[in-house]
């Protein structure tokens, strides 16, 4: 196990900046899923974190030492990519053992490991079978059993479920989390799915034209999104935002929109104009004339619960609604949020004004 340590790390690819000045602190032991949509620079930090490409600028320590010109093989990880990588002319068996017979691991030991990694993944039966008539789940599970059976300090995955159909990536994050419970060793893990990341991760990077935004456990990313991508990013239906009406002055308690007074968390800053954050299962129905007016426009069913979208004349808004209150297209609502759960952003930079919710937040992660 180690802590990978990442310090103003940068990467231009001629004219163009892939990284920008990425510092970030992956502790020992922990699960970090490295979040962001498509061409956001998660991956580039990972192949650098790798050795697979080489920084522009700045420093990559593992476990305290300067990794950051070594050599792949000279940096004690296992790299477990989206398409497998596996040996097709080889068996399972073979697969597993090929890593340890480069190192010139002696033979008893090698069938040690192997024998033992299959029992953690389950793939004991598989072990005289070929890899090319294996299903994905079981492809993937014989490519992370390569990772584990040399006992790396840290597993680096470049979205390992991606080509996995919905069925097999639910099961494999669920024996993904089973095994690092199992194991604690640094793991870092590359995904553009925010289900993936949430129920995998320790803490959670999320990550945009190459800057990080945020990096969190899963529940401050939720809950406490540093900035509005952050807030639209995560969640499905993703926060609500909406125009603040007049000016924030620090130590406010209510603010309005679109008239309306709405109860938030004590602010500590100031903004000329705001945005008002509150995700959907915070949004209460209720009758017309309490709290924001609102008109039902859709509903949908999902088992159990509605998804409800509102009209307001400060703009759109989502909540989920128990299963046993249909809401009804055109029926006229009003609208209210919990309070602690309600957040703002500065409208012109897009960042987190601090709340008495958000410092409670960060006091917690202190001390947690």
């Amino acid at each position: 196990m180690a802590e990978i340590r990442l310090s103003a790390l940068h990467k231009r690819f001629a004219d163009f900046v892939a990284v920008h000045d990425c510092s970030l602190v992956l502790e020992d032991g922990k699960f970090v899923v490295l979040l962001g949509p498509s061409g956001c620079g998660k991956t580039t930090t990972l192949r650098m974190v790798a050795g697979l490409e080489l920084p522009s600028g700045g420093r990559i320590t593992l476990d305290g030492d300067d990794v950051t010109h070594r050599r792949p093989r000279e940096r004690d990880i296992a790299m477990v990519f989206q398409l497998f990588a596996l040996y097709p002319h080889m068996g399972v068996r073979d697969n597993l053992a090929f890593p340890l017979r480069n190192e010139g691991v002696p033979r008893a030991e090698i069938d040690r490991r192997v024998g033992e990694v299959a029992r953690i993944l389950r793939i004991e039966h598989l072990l005289g079978a070929r890899v090319g008539g294996l299903a994905g789940g079981d492809r993937q599970r014989v490519a992370l059993g390569r990772a584990i059976v040399r006992q790396p300090k840290a597993f680096l995955m470049d979205e390992p479920l991606g080509t996995l159909d919905a069925e097999f990536r639910e099961l494999m994050c669920v024996e993904l989390r089973k095994l690092h419970e199992r194991l604690r060793t640094t793991t870092v893990f590359v995904t553009h799915d925010q289900n993936e990341a949430m129920a995998l991760a320790d803490h959670v990077v999320v990550m945009n034209e190459g800057r990080v935004l945020q990096a969190d456990d899963p529940h401050g990313i939720y809950h406490v999104p540093s900035c509005v991508f952050v807030a639209r990013f995560i969640g499905r239906p993703p926060m609500n935002l909406l125009p603040v009406g007049t000016p924030v002055a620090g130590g406010a308690a209510q603010v309005r929109v679109d008239g309306a007074a709405v109860p938030v968390p004590e602010v500590q800053a100031s903004a000329e104009r705001a945005l008002l954050g509150v995700r959907p299962e915070h949004v209460h129905l209720g009758p017309p004339g309490q709290g924001l007016a609102a008109r039902v426009s859709n509903a949908e069913y999902f088992g159990s619960h509605w998804i409800a979208e509102l009209d307001t004349d400060a703009g759109p808004v989502k909540a989920v609604v128990d299963k046993a209150s249909r809401p009804r297209a055109g029926d006229a609502v009003g609208l209210c949020f919990d309070t602690e759960r309600v957040v703002l952003f500065d409208a012109e930079s897009e960042l987190l004004l601090p709340s008495r919710t958000t410092s409670a937040h960060r006091s917690a992660m202190r001390h947690g």
